[in-house]
């Protein structure tokens, strides 16, 4: 048998994969890879998030929060710290922009990993937020 060897995604296939994920960003994404700028490209996407939250997109969100997870799980370790840092760091601010409900479907169908990772993250905030 032969041994398989996984692909991972560095930087630049995140960002060509990110290109066909969002269309409507491609021209923005671009610009921000010519300068080599994953984390704002990251951000882009959290951006876009938000605005289709503000139009009650959830649907849309989810697909989108999926995709991401799809790229975390295939991604080299400095794509899944960006993704964590930047983009799961971002549902605190989703949260706080959607109601119970909405909120409740976002958290419900979001990959396990960035449930963890939303966790784990909101009980460090706790802790250091009461020690300041």
């Amino acid at each position: 048998m032969k041994n398989i060897e996984k692909k991972v995604i560095n930087e630049n296939g995140a960002i060509e994969h990110l290109k066909v994920f969002y269309p409507t960003l491609q021209n923005e994404i671009e610009k921000l890879s010519v300068q080599n700028n994953f984390a704002g490209v990251i951000q882009t996407t959290v951006d876009h998030l938000k605005n289709l939250l503000q139009e009650s997109k959830i649907n849309i969100v989810n697909h989108n929060i999926k995709m991401m997870g799809w790229l975390y799980r295939n991604g080299t370790n400095t794509v899944k710290q960006m993704i964590e840092n930047l983009f799961v760091r971002s549902f605190r601010s989703f949260k706080k922009q959607t109601d119970t409900h909405q909120w409740n479907i976002l958290y419900q169908y979001m990959p396990v990993s960035f449930q963890k990772i939303y966790v784990k993250q909101t009980k460090m905030d706790e802790v250091l937020f009461k020690r300041h």
